[in-house]
């Protein structure tokens, strides 16, 4: 069947058609939980577990104090300790865009490392960089440069959206658009965030389908219905996940990430159980 058919079949059989395709599990992005991991990391992360997670994705790491207290070696026991992998982590590396320093981008790569991670994930980018298409293709070259010393360590670089890379710059063009047409497909691969997608107006299935085998992971957040500018538990949602996760699957994604920026009258462990048990038996993920 051709990449082509197989998306299509995709969108009309369902999940379970490419059940067989690759084998994926739920994951965390670690954000979601921001509040309560300071408070208890050992206990959070069992907890994680727990829930039905089989896979983190890590952020704010310090340079003093590694993830909550645990340097980065002691993280990564204790996610073993709990059957949890980490693909991914979401690096701020602002210092390489602006002055081109490597230094900061380089202690990641050795955190990443450290963890097991295939993927440095860059989670968002200062708005002063990218206020014009010139500078929009010089951050495209920037990240190309970026994803070379991430290959030289054997990591693979990652960009995640949020929604203001569709804000037009003139003349057509918008930021996402240049950073796709100016990176290299063989060294950046892109997490596309399927809430911010669609909070920009963007359609998640066409996006795919145009480049595909430029996703390497998504973020699988659901936009509350009633509540502007707010997420809810997967599934309870406005978003069609059912369309959207076969067709990130005939891309090539390979890692789907539950991600929650906000709890409303719901405990959070309650709530990550809740959008991980839709994940596993709805979505098939």
């Amino acid at each position: 069947m051709t990449q082509a058919g197989l998306a299509s079949a995709a969108l009309v059989l369902g999940p379970q058609l490419l059940s067989a395709q690759a084998k994926s599990y739920p994951g965390l992005q670690l954000y979601t939980l921001r509040d309560e991991l300071p408070k208890g990391v050992k206990d959070v992360i069992a907890k994680v577990a727990k829930a039905g997670y089989k896979e983190v994705e890590t952020f704010g790491y310090d340079m003093k104090t590694g993830y909550w207290g645990l340097k980065e070696k002691d993280f990564s026991k204790l996610l073993k300790d709990n059957g949890l992998t980490t693909p991914s982590g979401h690096y701020g590396i602002d210092s390489f865009f602006g002055k081109g320093d490597t230094n900061e981008l380089k202690k990641y790569i050795e955190v990443a490392n450290a963890l097991g991670q295939t993927y440095v994930v860059v989670p968002s980018l200062n708005g002063e960089f990218i206020k014009t298409v010139d500078e929009c293709k010089a951050v495209a070259e920037k990240l190309n440069k970026a994803a070379d010393i991430c290959k030289a360590s054997g990591l693979k670089l990652g960009y995640h959206n949020h929604n203001f890379e569709w804000k037009p710059l003139g003349g057509g063009a918008t930021f996402y658009d240049t950073i796709l047409a100016g990176t290299d497909p063989k060294l950046v691969h892109m997490e596309m965030d399927i809430y911010w997608v669609v909070k920009a107006g963007q359609d998640p299935i066409k996006i795919l389908d145009k480049h595909r085998g430029r996703y390497a992971l998504v973020h699988v957040k659901d936009k509350d219905k009633t509540i502007a500018d707010s997420t809810t538990e997967v599934g309870n949602g406005s978003i069609d996940f059912k369309k959207i996760i076969p067709a990130a699957r005939a891309a090539g994604v390979k890692h789907f990430i539950m991600e929650q920026e906000n709890f409303t009258n719901i405990d959070p462990f309650v709530s990550i159980t809740k959008s991980c048990s839709y994940m596993k038996n709805t979505l098939h993920v």
